[in-house]
């Protein structure tokens, strides 16, 4: 565990709950911190603590990868993911994971992570007239207020 992979792994740790970072953001928010790391070595550092399991690597509808702590039973979940203003919901099913080990077991495998990213549009696009009457940068109010710092 290099330095630089402790100051990742402390920013991801004390991340508060359903908070997910790409590696520009993570970027961004170490050298606000004055920390230096480059861009490079977070990506590797991401993908290397992702393929280990420390961090789940997420699809979601932004077109770039984000990450979180990849957190046991009984804190592991899912995504709901607006793909137009990237509103992500964070829901529990314990059915997909328990779904997921049966078949995990059955094939010899080990289990790293179980993940279900369900792409949505969220109702106040819908109620806007998603997707022709919509324009290209059009963002729900729900997802702006929820990026605003309480």
């Amino acid at each position: 565990m290099t330095p630089q992979r402790e100051k990742i792994l402390h920013v991801f740790q004390n991340l508060p709950k359903g908070n997910h970072l790409s590696a520009e953001e993570l970027h961004e928010l170490l050298e606000q911190r004055g920390e230096s790391i480059s861009l490079s070595t977070i990506y590797r550092s991401v993908k290397l603590m992702a393929r280990m399991g420390i961090l789940r690597e997420l699809e979601l509808a932004e077109g770039h990868k984000h990450y979180e702590l990849n957190q046991p039973y009984p804190h592991h979940h899912h995504h709901v993911v607006c793909i137009q203003c990237n509103k992500t919901i964070e829901f529990r099913d314990d059915t997909i994971l328990k779904h997921s080990l049966k078949q995990c077991k059955k094939e010899g495998f080990q289990l790293i992570d179980c993940q279900l990213t369900v792409m949505t549009i969220c109702p106040e696009a819908i109620r806007m007239g998603w997707p022709s009457a919509l324009p290209s940068d059009w963002c729900c109010t729900r997802a702006i207020s929820e990026s605003k710092p309480n």
